[in-house]
Formats: C-alpha cells, sequence, structure tokens
C-alpha cells in the first residue's frame, strides 16, 4: 500500500492505543472509587512551568517552584509530599539540570510514578517489573508498539532512567536494542540499520532528516514534532497506569493484611537473669520499623526516641471500615505480697501468638505509676523473657502523660483556691471588670465565658450589657469550701501529704482550709483520659468533672471555673497511646495507668480500638485489668465496655501455686526474708484450700457470660503435683481451659498452649452480658456489687455516704456506673481476710463522683489515695552508672 496510507494506519493506530489507556485508567480508577468512596487519586507535580497534562480521572496538585530553585528547595518540596497521605503520586517537572542523584532519589519509591528512582530502576533491571513503577514514557512506548519482536530498535538522546528502562523492556521482547546520543559518529549508520526509532530529546537541527530511511516508524518521547514521520508524543497520558498502581497499592495498605513482623530471637539462660539486665541484652527494633510492619503510616506516628512513638487518632479515621480483632483481658486472683504475674502473662501471651503462632496480636498495658516503682512494689513492665524494652523507658517518665495529668489536675486545683479568694475579697463590679477587661479599647467575652452565660440563660454577648443581678450570677461560683473534692496531685508516694492546710501565707487573707495530695494516677484526669474516645470527647468529659457544690448544693464543674480549653491544651500529646515492642519485637500500647483499688484500673479505650483495628479480624488484642477479678476485671466490664462499647471475647485469669497456698491459709510472707518452706516444698492441702479463691474469680468472671481460661505462672518450686491439682480445680470450676505457662523463662515459646487456648475460647463465642442496669438507685448498685462480686451479706452505709448518695441523685448523677474504692488484697473490705471470705457486711464510708470520668466511687472502709514509702523502698537499690548513663537496679 502506498507509504502516505500505512503512516495514516498506524497515526491511527497509535491514537486510538492512547485514548485506549487513558479510558482504561479512569475506569479502574473510578471502579477503585466505587469500592472505596474515601479514596480520591491525588498527583502532585513538582514545576518551573506549566505543563499540559490529561486529569483522567485524577485531582492533580502543582508545586510550582522559580525557575531558579536550587537543589536543596527541591528536595525540600519533595520531602514534605513524601509524608503527606493524601498525595499518591509524585511527578517532576523540571530543568534536565536539576535532575540530579539527590533529587531523584529523594523520592518515595511508592510515590515515584515516573519511575526515576534507583530502587525502581533496579527492581525492573532484576525482573520485578510489578513490584516497581516502570518509566511511564517507557511503558507507553511498548504498548503503542506491540509487536517489536526482532526489530532493530534504536533509541536517541535518551538519558538516566527513560534510557534504562527503553532498553530493559525491549531487550525483554527480544529486540535488537541500539542506544545513542545525537552527537555520535555513527548516527547516520545507525538510523540507516533501525526499523524503530525512539526519540528521548529533541533532534538539532544539524541533523538532517533524511537520514531517517522512508518507512521507518518514528515514535517522540520529547516535546517536539517531526511532521515528515509518523511521530506519536508519550507523554499526556504516561503517569495514569503508575497512578493506577498506586491507589490499588494504597488501598490495599488501608486493608487488614497479616503483618510481615521481624520478630527479635531470645536466648534464654538459666538461671534466669535480672528483668534489667535481659531487657538490656536485647536491641529492641526501631520504633519506626515496628509502626510500619504493623501498617501504622508515617505520618499517624510521632516519634519520641529510639524505641517509643505515641500514635495519632487520625488513625481511627483511616480505618473505620476495617474490622475489630478479638478482645482479651488479662485478671487475676486476689493478690497477695508473692505476686501473680498479670503483666507477664499478658506479655508472654502475645509473644506466643505474634511470634510463635504467626497472629497478628498487641497488647495493651497500663503506665506505671513512679510511687510504686520507687516505693515498694517496682516496675510494671512483665518480667523474666516477657516483658517490654526498654523496661527502664517503660516505668520511667515514658513520653510524660502523667506528669502532663499532673499538671492539668494541679491548675485545676489552684483555680478552685484563687476563685474562692478573688471572690472573698472583691466587690462584683470588680471582680467582673477583672474576668471581663477591656483590652486595646475592646471588651469582649471569651468563648467559654459565652458558654457559661449560655448555661446561666443569660442570652448576652456584650458585656457592657449585662444587669447588675447578672453581673453577679455571671462573676460569682460561690464554692462552698467544705464540699471541695478536687486535691492536689504528685506522683510519689508521700505519706506527709494525706492531711495538709493550704493558704497560710498572709497573702492569702487569712483563706486556709484543710486539703491533701493523692497520687497523681488517682486523678479523675487519669480515669478521663482512660475512658475517653477522642479529642472532642475529652474536652467535654474535662469540662464536665465536678469540683465541688455551690453554697446552693448545685455541681462547680472546671467549664464553670473557665479551664476546660487550657486543660485539654495540657493533655492533648497524652491522649495518643505509646507504642512499645515486647523482648520479641512484637507491639503494645501503653497507655493510661489508674489504679484498680482507687480508680478504675485499666489501660485506655482508645489503645484498645486502635489496637482491635491494627490487628485485623483474626488478630488478638490483650489488655490486662488491675489486682484480681473482683476489682479490676469487674470494672473493666462495668466501666470499661461500657464506656468504649466493645465486647470482650475471653477472659485469662492469671494464677501461681504459691499465692494459691497463701490463701488456703499459707503464714505470712514479708518483704526480703526467705520464704518458708510451706511455699517451696510440696503442699498439695494447702493448694487444695486455697483455690477456693481461684473458683470465685472463675464464677465472677462467669456472671458477665465470657469464657475464662486460667493461666498457672509456673516457678520452678512447683512441683507436677500441685500444677496438675490447680488445673483440675479450674476446669471443674467451669474454666473454659487451665494451661501451666512458662514464658518468664522461656518466652513465648512457653505460652504456645495458653494461646492456643485462648484462640478456642474466643473463637466459642462471648455471651457478655453487665452486672447492673445503670438506672437502679446508686445504693441498689453498690448493693449487687458487693453480694454478687465480694460474697457480702449486705452493705453499710455511714451518714456522709447516704448524704452524698441523696446529693448526687438530686444533681442528676443516679444513672452513672459504680467504681469501688476497695482494698486489692481481700474480697471483703479487710486485707487480711484471705480466700473467700464469707458472710461480712460491707462499710461505705464515703460516696464520691467523677462525672467527667463518668461514674460514681464509694468507698469502702479506710482507703488512702496517697501510698506512703515502706522502711526501706526501692530506691535503695536504684542508680545511675555517671560513665555509661545506665539505669541499675530496677526492677
Amino acid at each position: 500500500c502506498p507509504e502516505g496510507d500505512r503512516q495514516a494506519r498506524w497515526g491511527a493506530h497509535c491514537s486510538t492505543r492512547g485514548r485506549g489507556v487513558i479510558q482504561n485508567s479512569k475506569e479502574v480508577l473510578s471502579l477503585l472509587q466505587e469500592k472505596s468512596p474515601t479514596f480520591k487519586p491525588v498527583l502532585a507535580i513538582i514545576q518551573v512551568k506549566p505543563v499540559f497534562l490529561l486529569q483522567a480521572g485524577l485531582n492533580i496538585t502543582h508545586i510550582c517552584l522559580p525557575p531558579d530553585s536550587s537543589e536543596a528547595e527541591i528536595i525540600d518540596e519533595i520531602l514534605k509530599i513524601n509524608e503527606d497521605t493524601r498525595v499518591h503520586g509524585l511527578a517532576l517537572q523540571i530543568s534536565e539540570n536539576s535532575f540530579s542523584n539527590k533529587v531523584l532519589n529523594a523520592l518515595k519509591p511508592e510515590k515515584d510514578v515516573d519511575g526515576v528512582t534507583d530502587i525502581n530502576l533496579g527492581r525492573l533491571v532484576r525482573g520485578d517489573a510489578h513490584e516497581c513503577y516502570v518509566s511511564p514514557v517507557a511503558r507507553a512506548v511498548i504498548e503503542l508498539l506491540e509487536k517489536s519482536d526482532g526489530k532493530k530498535m534504536l533509541v536517541i538522546g535518551a538519558h538516566g532512567s527513560l534510557e534504562a528502562a527503553l532498553q530493559c523492556l525491549f531487550q525483554r521482547r527480544g529486540s535488537m536494542t541500539m542506544s545513542s546520543q545525537w552527537k555520535t559518529p555513527q548516527l547516520q549508520g545507525k538510523l540507516l540499520e533501525a526499523d524503530i526509532v525512539v526519540l528521548g530529546s529533541p533532534k538539532p537541527e544539524e541533523i538532517p532528516l533524511s537520514w531517517i530511511q522512508p518507512g521507518t516508524t518514528v515514535l517522540n518521547c520529547s516535546h517536539d514534532f517531526l511532521s515528515a514521520f509518523t511521530c506519536i508524543t508519550c507523554f499526556p497520558f504516561c503517569p495514569l497506569k503508575n497512578m493506577v498502581s498506586s491507589g490499588r497499592r494504597w488501598l490495599r495498605e488501608q486493608q487488614h493484611a497479616r503483618w510481615r513482623l521481624h520478630c527479635l530471637k531470645l536466648q534464654p539462660l538459666s538461671p534466669v537473669p535480672s528483668d534489667l539486665e535481659i531487657s538490656r541484652a536485647q536491641t529492641p527494633k526501631a520504633v519506626e520499623v515496628l509502626a510500619k510492619e504493623i501498617g501504622l503510616l508515617a505520618d499517624e506516628i510521632e516519634i519520641y526516641g529510639k524505641s517509643k512513638a505515641k500514635v495519632r487518632l487520625s488513625l481511627l479515621e483511616r480505618l473505620k471500615d476495617q474490622a475489630d480483632g478479638k478482645y482479651v483481658l488479662v485478671a487475676g486472683i486476689t493478690p497477695t505480697p508473692l505476686g501473680e504475674g498479670k503483666s507477664t502473662v499478658t506479655v508472654g501471651l502475645v509473644q506466643a501468638l505474634t511470634a510463635h503462632l504467626n497472629i497478628n496480636s498487641f497488647a495493651c498495658l497500663r503506665q506505671p505509676s513512679q510511687g510504686p516503682t520507687f516505693g515498694v512494689k517496682g516496675g510494671a513492665a512483665g518480667g523474666g523473657y516477657a516483658q517490654v524494652i526498654p523496661m527502664e523507658e517503660f516505668n520511667l517518665h515514658l513520653t510524660g502523660d502523667i506528669h502532663a495529668i499532673t499538671a492539668a489536675n494541679n491548675l485545676l486545683a489552684a483555680a478552685i483556691d484563687t476563685r474562692i479568694l478573688h471572690e472573698n475579697t472583691q466587690t462584683d463590679k470588680a471582680l467582673y471588670n477583672r474576668l471581663v477587661p477591656s483590652v486595646n479599647g475592646i471588651r469582649e467575652f471569651s468563648s467559654i465565658q459565652l458558654a457559661r452565660l449560655k448555661k446561666l440563660g443569660i442570652n448576652k454577648t456584650d458585656p457592657n450589657a449585662l444587669t447588675e443581678e447578672e453581673i453577679s450570677k455571671f462573676a460569682r461560683l460561690n464554692i462552698d469550701p467544705s464540699t471541695i473534692t478536687w486535691q492536689r496531685v504528685l506522683d510519689t508516694n508521700d505519706r506527709f501529704l494525706r492531711k495538709i492546710t493550704i493558704g497560710q501565707a498572709p497573702t492569702e487573707k487569712g483563706y486556709s482550709r484543710q486539703a491533701q495530695f493523692d497520687i497523681a494516677v488517682a486523678s479523675e484526669i487519669m480515669a478521663v483520659l482512660a475512658l475517653t474516645d477522642s479529642l472532642v470527647d475529652m474536652k467535654e468529659r474535662l469540662g464536665r468533672m465536678v469540683v465541688a457544690s455551690d453554697k446552693n448544693g448545685q455541681p462547680v464543674t472546671a467549664e464553670d471555673l473557665g479551664v476546660t480549653g487550657a486543660l485539654t491544651v495540657l493533655m492533648k500529646d497524652a491522649i495518643k497511646p505509646n507504642l512499645m515492642q515486647t523482648l520479641e519485637g512484637t507491639p503494645v500500647f501503653v497507655h493510661a495507668g489508674p489504679f484498680a483499688n482507687i480508680a478504675h484500673g485499666n489501660s485506655s479505650v482508645l489503645a484498645d480500638k486502635i489496637a482491635l483495628k491494627l490487628v485485623g479480624e483474626e488478630g488478638f488484642v490483650v489488655t490486662e485489668a488491675g489486682f484480681g477479678a473482683d476489682i479490676g476485671m469487674e470494672k473493666f466490664f462495668n466501666i470499661k465496655c461500657r464506656a468504649s462499647g466493645l465486647v470482650p471475647n475471653a477472659v485469662v485469669l492469671v494464677a501461681t501455686v504459691r499465692a494459691l497456698k497463701m490463701h488456703g491459709g499459707g503464714p505470712s510472707v514479708t518483704a526480703g526474708v526467705p520464704l518458708k518452706k510451706e511455699y517451696t516444698e510440696e503442699n498439695i492441702q494447702l493448694v487444695a484450700d486455697g483455690c477456693c479463691n481461684l473458683q470465685k474469680q472463675i464464677q465472677i468472671a462467669q456472671l458477665f457470660g465470657v469464657p475464662v481460661i486460667v493461666a498457672l505462672n509456673v516457678f520452678k518450686t512447683d512441683t507436677r503435683a500441685e500444677i496438675d491439682l490447680v488445673c483440675e480445680l479450674a476446669k471443674r470450676a467451669g474454666a473454659f481451659d487451665a494451661v501451666p505457662c512458662y514464658h518468664w523463662s522461656i518466652g513465648g515459646k512457653g505460652s504456645v498452649e495458653l494461646a492456643r487456648a485462648v484462640r478456642d475460647a474466643a473463637n466459642k463465642g462471648s455471651r457478655f452480658r453487665f452486672l447492673y442496669n445503670v438506672q437502679l438507685p446508686i445504693v441498689e448498685k453498690i448493693r449487687t456489687i458487693a453480694q454478687a462480686v465480694y460474697g457480702a451479706r449486705d452493705i453499710e452505709l455511714s451518714p456522709e455516704a447516704q448524704s452524698k448518695i441523696d446529693r448526687y441523685t438530686q444533681q442528676g448523677f443516679g444513672n452513672l456506673p459504680i467504681c469501688m474504692a476497695k482494698t486489692h488484697l481481700s474480697l471483703s473490705h479487710q486485707p487480711d481476710k484471705k480466700g473467700v471470705p464469707r458472710d461480712f457486711i460491707l462499710p461505705i464510708s464515703d460516696v464520691r463522683a467523677s462525672i467527667g470520668a463518668g461514674f460514681i466511687y464509694p468507698l469502702v472502709g479506710t482507703m488512702s489515695t496517697m501510698p506512703g514509702l515502706p522502711t526501706r523502698p526501692c530506691f535503695y537499690d536504684i542508680d545511675l552508672d555517671t560513665e555509661t548513663e545506665q539505669v541499675k537496679g530496677l526492677f
């Protein structure tokens, strides 16, 4: 056929192929958006001059730089886009002189839709084209030339990634490929031999068109046009296929997948070294590596040092359609000085699940208070070969959450007393003028003051428009000092702060009152942190916190004091869970740390919710409740699960032979004194007698309809007969299974059987139910817990407790759940009553309200909210090596 007809048909074919690529890409992107409506494909282009680009369903962001932009300025823009999760692809349209190796390799390979980075080129050369982005220009050339097998190809004027990609792709097709630059002396001869010529840059004027044989197919990848030959300009639709691939990859990342977790190997020693020695012998993964392994994006973490990071709450929005994993609670028998090891079991279980059974799992633990760390209990990172590392960072400061709580709590305490002082010493007018001052001639209410006006029913926004009565109503809170329930806090055990007198300096003008300090983790702000589910919710809860009553008996809140916004600012980082890892490199969230005897004793709802999304539907989140099941577990179910809406799948109940012997009547134990023979030698009778406590705790868990697995923490002094007896009696009492555990001595490998039992129990299904209806009167809810959980015959209210209950009911707080403040050392109110005390009357000495957290807490017997130091505190053994800066003596 005539040469003109052949060229016309080839031109039409190429044009059709180009339109097909565009249309197909648009259709695929449209399908991806149908499956995931939140997906909006975004291509960012860094350019020094506008360049035409067919959008084809893309959202395109142009970043225009001055023509004289330096290498550093270009790289800075690239790095910003690398970290922007809204952008799925990045193309560079800058001058050829700016394409340095530093610039090209600054691109994230997964956003490099031009295929110019060394990583993408290396994968292509290695034959892994399906794992990389190929130069879209080179891909377009290959797609336009459907049948190039056996043809002689000549690539002219191409450089760098384009030249490498074209040569690689043509050679794979079996074409004979030559490459040349425009100034090559043999160029004319090469052009005469070529069947297909690909132009990678504009033709110089000195190269005559006559060098190209008639009938030669010429593909133009530059921006000029050779009218005498069949030329196809490939650029306009080039990045589309790579953007489709980028979109698919992004959507895959949003979906659950089994983690590709690099677990750390353990080399257990015998005898087992100290916890600190074990922790220090293991090198943790960089926290950003761990974060990537479990599916966190770069902009979803804030790194603290090498081994800790905070996780941003935006993750919950990204994964909102992701199914939750299984939810497992670790609780224990009534604690003894011998220890049961709930944290150790929690860590050992997740190490077994993930490092040994290849099941996604997350541990969620509380942050320990420094009071017990330097007092008598020591740290709370687990122990032996089942602990969170680095344990000294876990136990000391972490990322400062407790310090933030302390600052916020004490700011509110200062605001209360200061407000009383100023109201007592100023007239209504003077007080109002100071509360709403004129600044640069402008007088206006702050937003929180406008909210107070609305609460008071004053619908005015002009400070000058209030009447005298309205001014008095707005300015005066009229706090009754005798009703103040808000205390100052400190994260140190200090018994001499249990009762203090404040306001003794002359500057306080005779206003003084008796007050006290609590341990920081007893602050209601800690409970708010643990129970909130968002920043908005936390701010609302902080504002609702009741600190006192006014002289008319109405509650006074943090919002009334105008301090809500400031408290939220102090807590804005503390709300983000802290990511750490176990000895075997599995993930852990450490977040919030309320005590279980004087608060609700569970880690944060947010940590659990994020973890449940990250593990995926087949994964497990294992969280721990403080002290015995009668305390921490009961509050987990009735308070935490009620607040979060989460449903637990199983309970792991931790026990030890030694602790059961004490519940069976074994002798008392003194710290630092060798154990008596009853605890180091076989004693079947003591074990059998003590199992009554284990059986009672199993029954308590069954009240909530959740299957129970007993984890028996094995010590070297335990005998096979004792172990078998505990497991047998536990199963008879209704446990789904009872498993001996050896994680303390050998790590997750020692808890594989426990992990299998937990998996089976969780898959069985839960019939979870609450113990009581919150609409019941406060007294009836207290009685239900006392009788059904503790085994009390009845309760006895002091006159003060009854008065508080009446007040809270009148104030509208009667429908809140109950958080019992009770000794953790017994099912009763008497710490020395071990086993299962019976037929006792539970005395309620006082009742308080944590309205922001959302519960009423009765005080059972005499409960201190500020621990004291023992005769020989842990701090005697804690020291710092000033040469290496390593901490010594923590346990």
